[in-house]
Parts: structure tokens; C-alpha cells; sequence
């Protein structure tokens, strides 16, 4: 689960780290109130969207030469006069796609005045099954870029889960980000709380890019994304009510509720499978003969009919869908339970669009009875390859 900057701050805040004052807004009424409540004299304006690159990014409203979505203002009107331009309008970035991302909220922040910008990130590194820092001097920038050009900038530091940020390890940070005076100071109080944050919380992700050295030597949090682990949200009730609905695909929130794997895709066939493995491979195969999954959707292992059913439901709801295909190797899974939850969603919601089914394993016989004696057009295919091939030739006519 993502949340937002401003959410983001307010977590690393609760454990010390060192954050600037700013205050969410709803509504461009809200932002010279706002503003006033902050020092000053200048301030940023910035979009809240679950995506990177909002500084470069444009708004389809405002035409090319419009500022991007994190913006500077001297003045109470300029933060009044970003206010109205960037809420309610759409934000494509490098990370959103070419649909973007309406702003529904800006974070209104005290501004800084910077000497360096750096690059820290925490995540589990599964190469050595350790949470590690990875740190960069190029802050400011986008990471693939630096890793890309130049690695050598790149350092990245295990951390031992029994210790957790040691001494040693700090200095080893402030030595890569080339940190001195009070900055090291800072560094080494600010590395042990961002780690002790990324495993109370059960973080997936903790990125603050860019972390800077004020001016004035000290270290500040100027920007931070933070992801949650959601196998983990259910210890955690606070981090639960930041969840913002609006910035997730509505056919992904559904699925959520019964428990469904699913992640909207740009293709147009649909993919019901069981298995994430099987269903990796279904998607393959079906790029491989020319076609585009519209989704992954990994219903399980004991997926009951009326799992089946809202699955098939969520499928159909995606307008760009033009062909579904059912792929399901019953081991734990029953394929008569598969049969009798497409056809109970099918007389459901019906069906416009061409359906292959693939059943094999437990009960197959059952289950393409079931679907054989239904009645409906149902297109019934022998193996994966077999099934692949009829559905991208059933889209593409």
C-alpha cells in the first residue's frame, strides 16, 4: 500500500527524523491559510499523487508551458494562483502514463534553502535476505538514471536485522554521502530512526529523495515515499486509515475485497488463472502470438464459486477487455467450482466479448461438462498453447 508525501513526513516525524512544516489542502480556499501558518517567505506547492517526477511533470489541462506538479511561490498569490491551476486537473508524469493522475490534494510546505541534494532509499534486498540502505550522492536525480550512467555512485549497505543500524554502519553512510560537521552529526542520529521506521512499520519502501544538507550544515527530509508491505497492514490500524482509494484502479479495489490477486494491465484479454506461476505464464504466451493481458488475476488455490464469480465480474467491468481467458489447473483448485463460477457470472453479467476456457486437473471432466452442457459459447481449448492461440485469434478476428 502507498500513501502520499505528506503522510509519509508525518510517519518519519513520529520516530524524530527531520522534517519541514507544511500542511495538506483540499481545496485552493484552504491554501492562504495554509501558507500563513508556515514561516516563510517562500513556500512549495506540491501534488499529491502516487507517482515520482511530479516537478517534471505537465498538466494535460494547461498546455506544455505550464509549471509542473511541485511548484515555488514568493508570495501568498502565487501560492493561491498554483493552488487553483493544479487541483482538480490531471498530472502525467514519468510514473502515471499517459492518463495521469488527478490532483486531489496538495501538501503546502515550508521551503528550504539548499547546498546538496542526496539519495537514501531502505528495502529488502533478497540477494542477501537483509533490509539495506541504498545511497547516492546524485540526490535530486532519478536513481535508474545514476545507476544506469554512472553505478559507481551507488552504495549499497546491508543491515544486520539482529543490530539494526550499528555505529559502524552510520559512519559507513555518512562516508558514501560525504557528509561532514553537523550533517554528520545528523547523519548518524538519522539513519538508525529511518531504519527503526522501515521495520516497526512493516515498510516495503522507504525512499527520501532528494535528503539535503541545508545551508546551515544540518540534514532535512525534503522529499519521502514510503509503500507498505499489505500482508502486514493488519497490525497496523494507523497506517491503514492513510489508505487513499482515489489513487488505486477501483476494478483492483474490488478484487481486493474477495481476496483476488489482481493488477490492471493495457492489454485486452483477460486472464483468469490460478496460480501466480501459471499465471505469468499465461500472460507470456499470450504476448508471445501477438496479443496484450488486460490484467493478471490469480484467483488461488481455494477459491470458492463466489470468488469465481466476482473475479469474472472484474474482468468484464474493464471497458478495454475484448477477449477472456480462463486457464486453471486444478489441484488444490476444483475445475467444476472454475466452471460453475464463469457460468454463474456469465448469466450474471453476460458476455460480449469471446471466451477460451482451459481446464485440466482435479474434477476436469466434471468441469467441462458443466461448461459443455451450459449451452453457451464458450470456446474450449486443449492446452495453453491451444488456448492462447484461440483467444488472440478470436480478438483479432
Amino acid at each position: 500500500m502507498n500513501i502520499h508525501e505528506y503522510q509519509a513526513k508525518a510517519v518519519l516525524k513520529e520516530f524524530g527524523a527531520p522534517v519541514a512544516e507544511g500542511v495538506a489542502i483540499f481545496s485552493a480556499d484552504e491554501a492562504e491559510a495554509a501558507a500563513k501558518s508556515l514561516p516563510g517567505p517562500l513556500w512549495v506547492v506540491k501534488s499529491q499523487i502516487h507517482a515520482g517526477g511530479r516537478g517534471k511533470g505537465k498538466f494535460k489541462e494547461l498546455g506544455p508551458d505550464a509549471k509542473g506538479g511541485v511548484r515555488l511561490a514568493f508570495s501568498l498569490d502565487e501560492v493561491k494562483s498554483h493552488a487553483a491551476e493544479m487541483l482538480g486537473n490531471t498530472l502525467v508524469t514519468a510514473q502515471t502514463g499517459d492518463g495521469g493522475k488527478v490532483v486531489n490534494r496538495l501538501y503546502i510546505e515550508d521551503g528550504a534553502d539548499i547546498e546538496r541534494e542526496l539519495y537514501l532509499s531502505i528495502l529488502v534486498d533478497r540477494t542477501v535476505g537483509r533490509p539495506a540502505f541504498v545511497v547516492s550522492t546524485e540526490g535530486g536525480m532519478d536513481i535508474e538514471a545514476v545507476a544506469h550512467d554512472t553505478p559507481e555512485k551507488i552504495i549499497n549497505l546491508a543491515i544486520d536485522p539482529n543490530t539494526g543500524v550499528t555505529e559502524a554502519d552510520a559512519a559507513k553512510l555518512c562516508d558514501a554521502l560525504d557528509l561532514s560537521g553537523a550533517a554528520r552529526e545528523d547523519g548518524m542520529k538519522l539513519f538508525p530512526i529511518l531504519y527503526t521506521a522501515f521495520v516497526e512499520k512493516d515498510m516495503a519502501l522507504l525512499e527520501v529523495n532528494p535528503l539535503i544538507v541545508m545551508k546551515d550544515g544540518h540534514l532535512r527530509v525534503l522529499d519521502a515515499k514510503v509503500s507498505f508491505d499489505g500482508n502486514a497492514l493488519f497490525r497496523h490500524d494507523d497506517i491503514m486509515a492513510l489508505r487513499d482509494e482515489t489513487e488505486e484502479d477501483a476494478k483492483e479495489i474490488e478484487a481486493s475485497k474477495y481476496d483476488l490477486a489482481y493488477v490492471a494491465l493495457d492489454g485486452d484479454i483477460g486472464c483468469m488463472v490460478n496460480g501466480a506461476g501459471l499465471a505469468m505464464a499465461t500472460m507470456d504466451i499470450i504476448k508471445l502470438y501477438g496479443a496484450e493481458p488486460a490484467n493478471f488475476l490469480d484467483v488461488g488455490g481455494g477459491a470458492t464459486k463466489e470468488k469465481v464469480t466476482a473475479a469474472f465480474k472484474i474482468i468484464t467491468s474493464d471497458p478495454n477487455v475484448k477477449g477472456i481467458l480462463v486457464n486453471i489447473f486444478g489441484g488444490i483448485m476444483r475445475c467444476d467450482i472454475i466452471a460453475e463460477g464463469v457460468l454463474a457470472a456469465v448469466t450474471e453479467v453476460g458476455l460480449q466479448v469471446p471466451l477460451v476456457v482451459r481446464l485440466e486437473g482435479t474434477n476436469v471432466e466434471l468441469g467441462k461438462k458443466i461448461i459443455s452442457d451450459s449451452g453457451m459459447n464458450v470456446i474450449a481449448a486443449d492446452d495453453l498453447d491451444d488456448a492462447a492461440q484461440k483467444i488472440v485469434k478470436a480478438v483479432k478476428g
